[in-house]
């Protein structure tokens, strides 16, 4: 006797068998990775990068600087493919030595050191800021503090104040420091045993940041003039970018932008990664 369906095959089995074959690779959304919302019908989807995850949703900007917020989850495209975007994940520790974002071996204990006297001086927020992301962990153990001047003219008044000495050792990171520069003849007019001055050749220190980070093969030239008009480099480079710049709330979010693209040392350029650290070594090493 055979076997007798007599509700007939299953039309759509086919189609189940192929969609359950089908699987959707899922993408964390990690900041500065560009996505597309789906379309739907003949409505274009938001085209936008990732700039933060937060309670299960993902904000995107678009290149004219406009945000939008979307749930995490499917209906999402990149580089043209169907995914699920999640939430990053947190990378596991990979086995032998763990490593800090500045590249050296993490202490197998964490707990943080009593602050020295010496400390380390930058010129303004944003270079604390990236200093604290790669270099944080190990300035912690050190116990060495970094502080910001608010632009490098202060730089001789702070020094008065704070009076350097062998155990008060003092590092400054200066931006733009070049032969016969404002910045060169302050370095050497505050010139100390007690005292390192040292520098990058880069305008400001956003362009610390490796252009490949931000999908640029270089950053852009800003013109000190336009039109005879004064332009000022921060503002200059959004425009450049097609970000927004109209005033100091932009420039605070175009650094978050930047500074989220930042995972560890390899993204930054050598020439500020060597300044650094010859900090560090300055400020924690007593003189022979």
């Amino acid at each position: 006797m055979t076997d007798f369906d007599r509700y007939g095959p299953d039309v759509l089995a086919s189609a189940r068998a192929a969609n359950a074959a089908r699987v959707i690779p899922t993408v964390d959304a990690a900041p500065g990775v560009v996505v597309e919302l789906a379309s739907r019908g003949t409505t274009p989807g938001f085209v936008g990068a990732v700039v933060r995850v937060e309670r299960g949703t993902v904000e995107l900007e678009d290149r004219h600087g406009a945000r939008r917020i979307f749930p995490l989850g499917v209906g999402f495209l990149v580089d043209g493919v169907l995914v699920v975007l999640r939430a990053p994940t947190a990378v596991a520790p990979r086995a032998g030595l763990l490593r800090t974002a500045s590249g050296s071996v993490a202490p197998t204990e964490s707990r943080a050191r009593v602050a020295r006297a010496s400390r380390i001086f930058v010129e303004g927020r944003h270079d604390a800021e990236l200093v604290e992301k790669v270099w944080g962990a190990d300035l912690r153990v050190e116990g060495v503090v970094v502080e910001y001047l608010e632009g490098i003219d202060h730089l001789a008044e702070v020094l008065r104040e704070v009076r350097p000495g062998p155990e008060r050792r003092i590092g400054v990171l200066v931006d733009h420091l070049v032969p016969d520069s404002k910045e060169s003849r302050i370095a050497e007019a505050v010139a100390d045993p007690d005292v390192l001055v040292v520098g990058h050749p880069f305008v400001d220190v956003w362009q610390a940041v490796k252009p490949a980070r931000l999908g640029l093969d270089v950053w852009p030239v800003i013109p000190r003039q336009i039109n005879g008009q004064p332009v000022e480099w921060k503002h200059g480079i959004c425009a450049a970018l097609g970000w927004p710049h109209d005033d100091q709330a932009d420039i605070a979010a175009a650094w978050q932008r930047i500074l989220a693209t930042v995972r560890d040392f390899r993204d930054l350029e050598p020439a500020v990664l060597g300044r650094v650290e010859e900090l560090i070594d300055f400020t924690t090493h007593n003189p022979v």
